[in-house]
Order: C-alpha cells, then sequence, then structure tokens
C-alpha cells in the first residue's frame, strides 16, 4: 500500500483539477453492504423478500405494482441516516477543501458524501435522503418515509411520497447528468473508486474523461479504457486514503 500511496500522492501534488466517480464500495466502510460482492444485497437476499429478484425490489415496476413490499424494502434497508462516512467521504471532502478535488459523481443515495463535507457532488442516482409527491410534487423531510404509521406513505393531497431516488427503469436527473459529465469532460485526472462499473448508463459516464491521468481504487478488477498515467490499487479506499492522508499531512 505504500509505494502506491506515494505514487498517488505525487499525482495529486502535480494535478489541481481531479473529479472522483464512487459507487457502492465507498460506503461499505461505513457499514452499508454493497450489492453485487458476496456480502452484497444480490448475493444474500432477505428471507423476507427471497420470492422477488433484487433489482425488482429497487425498480419502477415495484414502486407502482407492490407499493407495500416497495416501502417496506425501503424501510428496511435504504435507512441511511444513522451512518457515519468513513474515511474515504473524509479525504475527498479534505481534497475538495484544498482546492484539488472539483466534483465528486456518486452512484450511492446515502449523502455521505455531503455528511463529510463535499459541496460538489453530482447524485446521479438521487438521494433516500429527500422525499417528494408523485402528485403534487411537496418536498417531505429524511424522515419521513421511515417513520411513517402508513405502509405506504401519503402526502397532504392523496398522492404518494416517494424517496427522490432513481430506480430501475427511470431515468436520471438530468442537472446530474449534466453536471456530471461537465465535470469529467474538464477533468485532468480521475479517479474512480467502490464501483464495479457494471450499472448503466451511469458507468459510461466515465468515457467522457479525456485527461491524462486515470486512478482506479477498487477490491476487484474492473474494465476501464486506460489513460496516458493508469494507476490501478486494490485496496479498500477507506483504507488506502487513510494511508494516503498520513503521507500528505491531513488529519481525518
Amino acid at each position: 500500500m505504500g509505494n502506491q500511496a506515494e505514487e498517488l500522492k505525487k499525482l495529486i501534488d502535480e494535478t489541481d483539477n481531479i473529479v472522483f466517480f464512487g459507487g457502492a464500495g465507498v460506503s461499505t466502510e461505513s457499514g452499508i453492504p454493497d450489492f453485487r460482492s458476496k456480502d452484497g444485497l444480490y448475493n444474500k437476499p432477505d428471507v423476507n423478500f427471497a420470492q422477488y429478484q433484487p433489482e425488482y425490489l429497487l425498480s419502477h415496476s415495484c414502486l407502482v405494482r407492490d407499493p407495500k413490499v416497495y416501502y417496506e424494502f425501503h424501510r428496511q434497508k435504504m435507512d441511511t441516516r444513522n451512518i457515519e462516512p468513513n474515511n474515504a467521504h473524509k479525504y475527498l471532502a479534505k481534497l475538495e477543501e484544498m482546492g484539488k478535488l472539483k466534483a465528486v459523481v456518486t452512484q450511492n443515495i446515502d449523502g455521505l458524501h455531503q455528511k463529510a463535507g463535499s459541496k460538489v457532488v453530482y447524485e446521479i442516482h438521487g438521494s433516500a435522503l429527500r422525499n417528494y409527491c408523485m402528485k403534487c410534487g411537496k418536498v417531505y423531510p429524511p424522515d419521513y418515509i421511515f417513520e411513517s404509521k402508513d405502509p405506504i406513505p401519503m402526502c397532504d393531497c392523496g398522492g404518494i411520497v416517494r424517496p427522490d431516488i432513481t430506480l430501475y427503469e427511470e431515468g436520471l436527473p438530468d442537472d446530474q447528468v449534466m453536471g456530471a459529465i461537465d465535470a469529467l469532460s474538464a477533468a485532468d485526472m480521475l479517479i474512480i473508486g467502490g464501483t464495479s462499473l457494471m450499472v448503466y448508463p451511469a458507468a459510461s459516464f466515465v468515457n467522457y474523461f479525456r485527461g491524462r491521468t486515470l486512478v482506479v481504487i477498487n477490491q476487484s478488477d474492473i474494465s476501464i479504457r486506460k489513460a496516458e498515467n493508469t494507476l490501478v490499487i486494490k485496496e479498500r479506499i477507506g483504507a488506502f486514503f487513510a494511508e494516503l492522508a498520513k503521507l500528505q499531512g491531513i488529519e481525518l
């Protein structure tokens, strides 16, 4: 880990336009399971939902056809309100504070980047900490769905209140997509971390990067077009960033 941390430190020292693109693996060290690893939600289904495909439980179809099932799953598996950021989130917030990191592009819906202090975050799959009425658009606080006494949370107008997340079969939020593409297109360095790059169209966004330095921090191999300078690090991202922070004299 030490040699690669030294190498990445040198690359960061030489770069002032870095973008981070991350997935579920960024939050696993905070205790949030990912989806596709051997311990992920897709490979260890809850017995209460064993009759359903995991993708269905996270789909628009489930929300509209089986809302009671959808909200029971959401309440059990998507509640991140009391989860704390780990060293990966904290390090990226510090890197932004230093003027090095220009944006975080995340596939996660947990809000942990903002909780750690990051300001420019493009949430291309939305956030479980925002809710709105599907009928009138009224915005509801993070606690509303989780603390509602009704199996299906309802708005004052009679509409269903849903989380502001992008489900399977739904389009990605235009403003977040455009912000992410602009940041990736302009970056000199792209750090990809904690993602299998298997969820599309989000995974295709990294193809907008045309900078000179690509860094991949992931415990498993991913398929990616290499840049002029490419550094591949097979470590837990939070632990690696903690080591890197020590080299840089950054307190997390």
